[in-house]
């Protein structure tokens, strides 16, 4: 034998280029450091020269340089939120960590990028586990396999990669095929055992196609995992082509709740209970976060956590629909997911979203007359809350108009169809569900927007029920939550500095406006 094939190979060195500083361990200590961090000031220097972008978002979280991707880790640690997110540090564009913390889900302030790569290529997406002396993140490791980090300090500024190396390899000692894929990870705790899912699909779909799949491994200690089985059972609801990436496994109510982003058709979740002798999610539900691709302009991945009230908050990243200079995603706000019944989600707006309200404008109860549309001329802005609720009577369709230009040349149009969705017998025999609209085919006249399809969501409003819409505006995202039960958002760029109206419109009938409350909305990083 050759001497140089007794040599083994050197491992490759992916030490990130960012700058990283250790910190102190008590509350006091780190907020004096991060007064005079040379990177934390980077940051600050960084947020404010984009702070003038006429579609930087003001009350959505964006991150303070350079672009991101998927929010990862979202947890509740010592009184505080904590957002982590895929950053992309400039001087080293491999996917970090970033990190941002929050007291009310709201106000968000950028801290140090959190986890760093090495022994990893990228530090890609992952969940966080809540127990009372830690938090431990587990995240995919490009090229080595899903890693281990954790952190004790009050801002959780230090992390320690657990085992210095990939806790789930990629691969076998001997090179023999794996039963799994190792990808996206969450992380729980049953009884004294830590379990881990990890995303990806099995090739025994109708033809031989892949079908989503979440494989189950566990731990006592964290360095050392054993595989056990395929995760989820009875899923007759996700498409053959669906992958189950950035999962997020939660109890909600009395049952339990796996979050996901499929790659062909975006993010979903299912419902159903979690079988603890046989370590197996049994679904009896499904539903899903965007109702068309997840770029251009459209919501993308979930990042999620228990809220210690029985609900979930979870907040998702959105692509982009037209070229920014030197940043693209942004977080939606922060949803709070509840079970209002057996099988159904509530869906509301969580945090202290009123906090930001200021110039307070009314408008009182009125007949929608049909096909006339209706211009509120106290009403406009680009970064705005709406709240309005509007009884559509026998109308098949009421809309809102937002960032209306006055010649209506740009407009980004909501629109309910009363009683046009499906009848969903899962539920009941003649539930005849609504549907809910958020169209941007006309809200730009720019060359270098993208277009896209609208995005239209089911929603059941009673029979006596009368439509609430709860619509956010943002510079260039509107978000649209409907009766606390479904949301739409999209992303949206007007080029013309007068698209700032807001008007109604009811089809074929009349109905009615029972009120319509409006609100500016406050600049949370100034």
């Amino acid at each position: 034998m050759k001497k140089e094939d007794l040599v083994q190979e050197k491992e490759p060195d992916y030490t990130s280029r960012v700058p990283k500083y250790t910190f102190a361990y008590t509350l006091e200590e780190q907020e004096a450091q991060l007064k005079t961090n040379p990177l934390m000031q980077r940051l600050i220097e960084s947020r404010k020269a984009m702070a003038g972008e006429p579609y930087r978002p003001i009350y959505h979280y964006v991150n303070p340089e350079h672009v991101l991707n998927d929010p990862n880790g979202l947890c509740f640690w010592k009184g505080r939120w904590h957002l982590f997110y895929q950053a992309y540090p400039p001087e080293d564009p491999r996917q970090h960590w970033g990190h941002a913390v929050s007291d009310d889900l709201i106000h968000w302030r950028d801290l140090p990028y959190a986890i760093y790569p090495n022994p990893e290529e990228c530090c890609f997406s992952g969940a966080t586990l809540v127990e009372e002396d830690q938090v431990i993140a587990m995240y995919h490791g490009t090229q080595v396999g899903n890693m281990i980090a954790v952190s004790s300090d009050p801002l959780l500024l230090n992390w320690e990669k657990v085992a210095g190396k990939a806790v789930i390899p990629m691969t076998s000692p001997d090179g023999s095929p794996l039963p799994y894929r190792v990808f996206d990870p969450c992380i729980w705790k049953k009884d004294d055992m830590y379990y881990s899912i990890s995303g990806g699909t099995l090739p025994d779909g109708p033809g031989g196609k892949r079908i989503r799949a979440n494989f189950l491994f566990r731990s006592k200690d964290l360095a050392n995992w054993e595989y056990l089985h395929p995760f989820v059972e009875d899923d007759r609801f996700t498409l053959v082509g669906d992958d189950g990436a950035c999962p997020y496994f939660w109890p909600i109510g009395d049952r339990h709740i796996l979050l996901f982003f499929s790659h062909m058709s975006g993010g979903q979740y299912l419902l159903g209970d979690y079988d603890k002798q046989r370590d197996k999610f049994v679904v009896t539900a499904h539903s899903k976060f965007n109702f068309g691709p997840a770029g251009p302009a459209g919501v993308h991945a979930p990042s999620a956590t228990p809220d210690g009230k029985g609900g979930i908050i979870v907040i998702f990243n959105m692509n982009p629909g037209k070229p920014t200079k030197g940043w693209n995603q942004i977080m939606t706000l922060p949803r709070r997911l509840t079970l209002i019944a057996n099988d159904e989600l509530g869906i509301e707006p969580a945090g202290d979203i009123e906090s930001l309200r200021y110039d307070h404008q009314h408008i009182d109860a009125m007949t929608l007359s049909a096909n006339q549309e209706v211009v509120l001329p106290s009403i406009e802005g680009n970064a705005m809350e709406l709240i309005a609720e509007i009884d559509p009577k026998n109308a098949p369709m009421v809309e809102m108009n937002v960032l209306r230009s006055p010649k209506k040349e740009e407009y980004t149009r909501v629109a309910f169809f009363k009683n046009r969705g499906y009848r969903n017998r899962a539920y009941e025999p003649d539930r005849q569900e609504s549907l809910i609209t958020i169209d941007s085919s006309y809200s730009s006249v720019l060359p270098d927007v993208l277009s896209r399809a609208s995005e239209t969501a089911p929603v059941f409003i009673g029979p006596d029920e009368p439509l609430k819409l709860r619509v956010f505006i943002d510079r260039s995202v509107v978000e649209v939550f409907v009766n606390g039960k479904q949301c739409v958002a999209m992303r949206v760029y007007p080029g013309r500095e007068d698209s700032i109206g807001v008007s109604l419109r009811s089809q074929g009938q009349d109905s009615e406006l029972k009120s319509l409350d409006a609100w500016q909305m406050k600049n949370v990083y100034e």
